[in-house]
């Protein structure tokens, strides 16, 4: 039986054997003759791209980004009450943080306590909801 891997070394500390296909000519004429603009639904490899999503309207989430720190962004400077859970914790595993909602990340919410004017640093990883004391900002664009 002959082997026909390419890859197959034949005889010890030889290189393995590659196959190489020439490339298709350049059509003659102006650099990039023959390839569709970039703009006009295909990559500069003539390959179909994605289309492109809208531009973003302010107020309204994109439509694949319907993410908890997306929505806290929409509503910043709204008071929030936050509700925690922390396992393994010998003093108290739950615990319940008020505040105004400063800032979102993908993995912290930043709050600050208008009486006392101290800031929390809070981790997405304990958080199990929170509630607004006024209606959320959150215009999804259903389909």
């Amino acid at each position: 039986m002959m082997d026909m891997n390419p890859y197959r070394q034949t005889g010890p500390g030889s290189m393995p054997q590659y196959y190489y296909y020439p490339m298709s000519q350049q059509p003659s004429g102006a650099p990039g003759a023959g390839f569709p603009p970039v703009g006009a639904g295909a990559s500069p490899t003539g390959m179909p791209m994605a289309p492109t999503p809208p531009a973003s309207t302010p107020g309204m989430l994109p439509a694949e980004e319907s993410y908890i720190e997306n929505i806290l962004r929409l509503n910043l400077g709204k008071m929030a009450t936050l509700y925690m859970t922390y396992e393994n914790n010998s003093e108290w595993n739950a615990k319940i943080f008020r505040g105004i909602l400063e800032a979102a990340g993908r993995d912290h919410i930043i709050i600050s306590d208008p009486k006392t004017g101290m800031r929390y640093l809070l981790l997405m990883v304990n958080l199990d909801y929170i509630t607004f004391d006024e209606p959320l900002q959150y215009t999804y664009p259903f389909r």
